[in-house]
């Protein structure tokens, strides 16, 4: 079924729990060009580039409606940290670990651009995220959110990494871009 721009779309948002560091250890980085940088004082502009370029196919256009400075404030705060994943050079992902309350870290954005779904990538960038949220010694929960509007596979790696369902939500919302719903 095709749903256009303007259609309204009822969805379900899966709330995750990581409650103890995972018993594995840092991911063995894939063959080529890889390289994961953590941004220091990222302008929105940025943010918003790598923000797009992963979420576009999939609704990420919660954050498009915030204000510039409530942006700004965000990615600007020292307990919000913004990583790159870039693959030959150019970006190829994303993660953005929030650490704003006390004892816990969200997994607040996590995705690949669509030329590197596919490919091992998001197993290795998601180990790689979870590795450095623990890393924190004050940390005792991670949280993640995502939803049936997501890549199909993002929740059941986030399963196999460790995370738990805790709660289950259904929301609705008016598309912005077309989307092909397929019945599996």
């Amino acid at each position: 079924m095709k749903l256009n721009i303007g259609d309204q779309i009822n969805y379900v948002v899966s709330y995750l729990e990581m409650v103890v560091p995972p018993f594995f250890g840092w991911p063995s980085e894939p063959s080529g060009n890889i390289l994961i940088l953590e941004a220091n004082n990222p302008p929105v502009r940025y943010f918003f580039s790598l923000y797009e370029a992963v979420g576009a196919d999939y609704e990420w256009t919660d954050k498009f409606r915030c204000s510039i400075k409530e942006v700004n404030d965000f990615l600007l705060d020292p307990n919000v940290k913004l990583f790159t994943f870039l693959k030959n050079g150019w970006s190829a992902g994303f993660f953005v670990l929030d650490k704003r309350k006390r004892n816990i870290c969200d997994l607040a954005y996590f995705g690949l651009v669509p030329e590197t779904i596919g490919h091992g990538y998001g197993e290795y960038l998601l180990k790689f995220a979870i590795k450095q949220s623990w890393a924190a010694e004050d940390i005792n929960l991670l949280t993640v959110n995502t939803n049936t509007l997501d890549h199909p596979n993002a929740l059941p790696l986030y399963k196999k990494m460790g995370f738990k369902v805790i709660k289950n939500e259904k929301e609705t919302r008016i598309l912005t871009r077309p989307k092909i719903i397929t019945n599996n």
